[in-house]
């Protein structure tokens, strides 16, 4: 009977360790998006580039023109419906995003697909989809 016991208890332990790396990845994903979400709140745009795989940036460098409207904006909202897995190291999730024309001060919203990619190896999860389209949809 105590050996029952104790293999009962090893095996729980064991299928306890194997949730570590997904636990550690989980809780890596909610850091980064929380990070990701507060620099966008305060219209860190600059900063919110470096979430950004760095392949996607050096394969769709920001310009000049991509840069001066993003200065040109404040974030006055941001709010997401959280993320949802698609795959073991993917991620999805829509952002409602409020801005703030500086120089007029009028506000108009647009909406972000996200799409947040795991790299096991860095163990960090990258922005796949870019910085938000803040274009102003023709209504």
């Amino acid at each position: 009977m105590r050996r029952l016991v104790a293999l009962s208890a090893l095996l729980a332990l064991l299928a306890g360790c194997a949730n570590l790396p997904t636990h550690a990845k989980d809780a890596a994903r909610d850091e980064t998006l929380g990070n990701y979400a507060s620099t966008l709140r305060f219209g860190d745009f600059a900063s919110a580039w470096q979430f950004v795989d760095p392949k996607v940036r050096a394969e769709h460098p920001l310009d000049a023109a991509a840069k001066k409207r993003y200065n040109a904006v404040q974030v006055g909202g941001y709010e997401t419906d959280g993320p949802r897995a698609t795959d073991a190291n993917t991620v999805e999730q829509t952002a409602q995003i409020s801005l703030i024309v500086k120089s007029s001060q009028t506000s108009y919203d647009i909406v972000d697909h996200q799409v947040w990619k795991y790299d096991p190896d860095a163990k960090h999860w990258w922005l796949e989809s870019g910085l938000p389209d803040i274009t102003p949809s023709q209504q």
